[in-house]
């Protein structure tokens, strides 16, 4: 693998500027992520995906996109259909499990399809958040159930369907935003559970699926294990909760360091999450400004995290066969039925 810095970074607009191939060149971001304002058309879309990996010079740099379905989908009509909400899967669920299993892997295999025409690589899901009553609605339905078993198994379908389409999977929000207070696009939210009730819920689906290539973390305080800083800097959740505990020994991405649940300039946030135990900083909204200055505290990608994202990449199959025809109409089938 050529060398990379330990960051996945945005960029503005729907083509690169003579700016941004500069930057990228000089510091090598390990791979690249999409959002709604670097959309438009699907030949603009792929020649933005390739330019993206010919100005660091790396066939195989990831990107990424967050196409969740619901509300968060980065790909719209003509380019992807419009896909219902995790919640409505485990609505099918609840009538028929096999039947809402079936839908979940067939939306993930078609997310792949509808991302690996464009060229992009890995898809910020499976959502294994676990809402509680009360808790903000930044998951909501984003989220598969209210239960942790049925999370287990709609996630497994979901990540082996993005994986059977040559989609890497990315589970979020480890070690668990579902019991949030706040959204964390916006403020910091704390959460008081007890250890016990983090254990025997939160943390649940996350162990389940500790065998994906992939997590991102969770801008959330947990006060019984440190009350002082988000799971995104805290060494103690990174080690002691998602490495141990939890038990994934993945590539471990944060959440986007342009949240307002960080605090300071990008320069500390990103030297923060690198020293919490992340593997990459996660820098979104493609400000040059802001870009530059993660970079400067952005080491080379060595070590046990360099050896993670080459298992990740290695994970990365050319697609299993699936007829898109046929698996469309019977997606729409199992939808409709429910």
């Amino acid at each position: 693998m050529t060398e990379s810095k330990a960051m996945i970074l945005g960029a503005k607009g729907l083509s690169l500027t003579a700016d941004e191939k500069a930057f990228y060149a000089a510091e090598r971001p390990w791979g690249f992520i999409l959002f709604a304002r670097n959309i438009a058309e699907r030949e603009q879309v792929i020649d933005l995906v390739a330019s993206m990996r010919e100005s660091i010079g790396r066939s195989d740099a990831p990107v990424f996109i967050d196409q969740e379905g619901g509300r968060v989908q980065r790909l719209r009509p003509p380019l992807a259909d419009n896909y219902p909400e995790a919640a409505k899967l485990g609505e099918v669920y609840r009538r028929d499990r096999e039947a809402g299993l079936r839908a979940a892997w067939l939306m993930a295999r078609l997310h792949g399809f509808d991302l690996r025409k464009l060229g992009i690589t890995a898809d910020c899901l499976p959502v294994l958040d676990v809402p509680v009553e009360g808790a903000h609605d930044v998951i909501g339905n984003r989220a598969f159930a209210k239960d942790p078993q049925t999370v287990i198994a709609l996630g497994r379908a979901a990540a082996e369907g993005l994986m059977a389409g040559g989609v890497l999977p990315v589970m979020k929000h480890v070690p668990g935003h579902g019991r949030a207070g706040a959204d964390s696009h916006k403020a910091l939210p704390r959460v008081s559970a007890t250890m016990d009730e983090l254990r025997a819920h939160d943390f649940v689906p996350f162990k389940a699926l500790n065998d994906l290539p992939m997590a991102m973390t969770a801008h959330v305080v947990y006060e019984a294990i440190d009350p002082e800083r988000p799971a995104t800097t805290s060494t103690k959740v990174i080690n002691e909760i998602i490495r141990q505990e939890i038990g994934f020994d993945g590539l471990l991405m944060s959440d986007d360091l342009s949240m307002n649940a960080l605090s300071g300039d990008y320069r500390s946030r990103a030297e923060a999450v690198l020293a919490g135990g992340c593997d990459l900083v996660l820098h979104c909204d493609g400000t040059m400004g802001d870009m530059i200055e993660v970079a400067k505290s952005t080491p080379e990608l060595s070590g046990r995290s360099s050896q993670r994202a080459q298992t990740a990449l290695a994970a990365l199959g050319a697609g299993d066969g699936t007829e898109e025809a046929v698996a469309r109409a019977e997606f729409d089938s199992l939808v409709r039925a429910a």
